[in-house]
């Protein structure tokens, strides 16, 4: 087949899947914004980056998309006009729209869609954290509008693919039933336990596996993945643990949700917020660091500690347990998914601050049950989220069922 991948950051959800595809002899091209600086492991051509429309109206989110859908589709024109490309299968992530209008240069390719989440205005993400967010008929009405062109997307496409079963059911009972949950998948040869494991911190400090480490990760650091949650647990964490050392990784923006409403950075805010009640010599911010580095801090870590509102599910939480973590996680509907109490990690409640100090020093004073909880961890995603055993052979699947008959 000839296939095309459409990614605004490709290789994004698809590093994996696009070569093996071209492993197994079909032409595969990926289609990506001009800024686009990943390496890719397939031939790309690109789209000019749309200018962003002006501030205001409810409107704006769906003309940044369509804008982006329309320069997607110039480029795909440019493609089938002078390069003679017609692809039998499209496959794109419908979170920037850059497929609502590719049917129109391609009308008899399978278009299929990467559905991560859809918006919701009741029982996920907005109104969970009331003294963060704004839970107010206008942010419920902004919210439905930023949905609009995720729908059409699901609407126009043959099929789709969502990681999991909660994002996958964020999505209407009419919509649900063109899903395919398949997990992006965890390389568990490479993402494994490491006793040897160490990890020097910016100072020279070297922390090594068995050590009294507490790690947290986020792509950047703020409330929607509890951020500021874990930061007030660690004065009571630091003071019964004396040796302890925290270690984050994440940036000082934000991905998901809003800045402090006072300006700055939620890093700033809970710093200010706490004052001298946190000893800053054991509490170590890394920023965006390299993924060996990364990797190593999850294998070190004797407590990994993931928090989230009811929101995507981040690759981390998966590679923590394939590392074999102990993980303190939050027990929101996402993480409950890979995650049951007692069994293959500890779940507390987001907002219950003395349960969340109480399992993190729990597990950093080195609980009976820790071995345990890390190989059951381990297996939970050897057994259903490998990336060579499960994920890729069912994506490979999943896309070569939409083969042209004939």
């Amino acid at each position: 087949m000839k296939i095309l991948f459409v990614h605004q950051n490709f290789p994004g959800q698809f590093p994996h899947l696009a070569p093996a595809l071209a492993a197994r002899g079909h032409q595969v091209l990926a289609l990506t914004d001009e800024t686009n600086s990943r390496p890719s492991p397939v031939p790309t051509v690109r789209y000019k980056t749309p200018e962003p429309a002006p501030a205001g109206g409810l409107g704006r989110s769906y003309a940044n998309h369509a804008e982006r859908g329309y320069l997607a589709a110039r480029g795909a024109r440019v493609l089938r006009d002078r390069h003679g490309f017609v692809p039998d299968v499209i496959l794109g992530h419908s979170g920037w729209g850059e497929t609502l209008f590719l049917r129109e240069i391609w009308p008899e390719a399978r278009l299929l869609v990467y559905a991560e989440l859809l918006y919701r205005t009741r029982g996920h993400d907005v109104g969970f954290d009331p003294a963060i967010q704004d839970n107010t008929d206008e942010m419920r009405i902004t919210t439905l509008a930023r949905s609009a062109h995720l729908i059409q997307g699901i609407v126009q496409a043959d099929a789709a693919i969502a990681p999991t079963r909660y994002q996958a059911d964020s999505f209407p009972p009419e919509l649900r039933g063109k899903i395919t949950v398949i997990h992006d998948g965890i390389d568990t040869a490479r993402v494994c336990p490491n006793p040897t494991a160490c990890l020097t911190l910016p100072g020279g400090q070297g922390l090594r596996a068995g050590d009294e480490v507490l790690s947290y990760v986020s792509r950047s650091l703020e409330p929607y993945r509890g951020f500021h949650i874990f930061m007030r647990a660690l004065p009571d964490v630091l003071a019964a643990r004396p040796q302890a050392q925290v270690v984050l990784i994440g940036a000082e923006g934000i991905s998901y949700g809003s800045s402090p409403r006072d300006g700055g950075t939620w890093k700033a805010r809970m710093l200010a917020e706490l004052g001298d009640r946190l000893d800053l010599s054991r509490v170590h911010f890394l920023g965006r660091v390299p993924y060996a580095d990364y990797l190593s801090l999850i294998q070190t870590a004797r407590v990994h500690c993931y928090l989230t509102y009811p929101f995507v599910l981040s690759w981390s939480l998966a590679e923590a347990m394939a590392a074999g973590s102990y993980v303190v996680a939050s027990d929101t509907e996402p993480v409950r998914e890979l995650i049951r109490d007692g069994e293959n990690g500890r779940l507390v409640p987001f907002f219950d601050l003395p349960a969340l100090s109480a399992a993190l020093i729990r597990g950093l004073a080195g609980d009976p049950d820790a071995g345990r909880l890390r190989a059951a961890a381990r297996q939970t995603i050897r057994d259903g989220y490998d990336l060579h055993r499960h994920s890729l052979p069912r994506q490979i699947a999943w896309v070569e069922s939409f083969a042209p008959m004939g």
